[in-house]
């Protein structure tokens, strides 16, 4: 058995206003499976797709309050690319955002809702993964990181240091994930998450088990859902939804 990334759950004040902007940002299309959730994937895409990760925007009434520890990169091509889309995200209503990144070569900017995410230097963004380069999640050891998340999924691990872990697709294809070490210690639940699917015909508690059995922890939300909502070695929530 094994998990595969499928999607970002964000939690949005408005989820519908901030759904049209990462449309309008991604270029993709705009669904809902019902109040107070917006999905957004790409035309001419079955989901689940390896070579996307989908993002699903869901309502809830909290503002946001810290730096979220998951972001997206978004790719550039060239200087000029990387103007026009920063110019392009300005008009959309992102706004620069100083997260302490100091002088770095990409562009750090937030939604109309304040979370944060990169527009990457062009030199070293990648070039085949869609508009979503890099999805980035904070952590304090890459390297425990890596040793949990590459087991939970079937992603292939490219790079391991201490400072960052870097995993992608088991077919090679779409976004990285990539895991960066950061010091600060997490406070509060994520209102950025990933969300995690097992495949067709496999058994959603026996899965549940085996990321127990890895270092997943069981959160009770007391509702009744159809995904199980687990926290990571290092207490982030994330969901794993029904196999497909």
């Amino acid at each position: 058995m094994a998990t595969r990334l499928v999607q970002i759950n964000m939690k949005a004040r408005d989820d519908a206003a901030l759904g049209r902007f990462w449309a309008e940002v991604l270029g993709w299309g705009i669904s809902s499976e019902g109040p107070g959730v917006t999905n957004l994937e790409p035309e001419g895409f079955a989901y689940p797709d390896p070579a996307v990760v989908y993002i699903d925007l869901v309502a809830r009434p909290e503002p946001k309050t810290v730096k979220n520890r998951v972001h997206v990169d978004l790719a550039t091509t060239s200087a000029a690319d990387h103007a026009q889309l920063v110019a392009r995200l300005t008009d959309l209503g992102a706004t620069p955002a100083d997260i302490g990144q100091g002088d770095v070569p990409w562009t750090v900017m937030a939604d109309p809702e304040g979370n944060e995410f990169c527009v990457l230097d062009w030199r070293t963004s990648p070039r085949d993964t869609g508009p979503i380069a890099t999805v980035v999640a904070d952590c304090t050891d890459p390297r425990a990181m890596v040793d949990f998340w590459g087991n939970a999924m079937d992603w292939a691990v490219h790079e391991v240091t201490d400072q960052h872990a870097v995993l992608r697709s088991a077919k090679d294809v779409g976004p990285y994930l990539r895991f960066v070490r950061n010091p600060e210690a997490k406070t509060g639940w994520n209102r950025v998450h990933l969300d995690v699917r097992p495949y067709p015909g496999d058994d959603l508690e026996a899965e549940a088990a085996r990321l127990r059995a890895l270092g997943a922890t069981a959160i009770d939300l007391d509702d009744d859902v159809h995904w199980r909502v687990l926290a990571d070695p290092e207490g982030n929530e994330f969901c794993l939804l029904a196999p497909r």
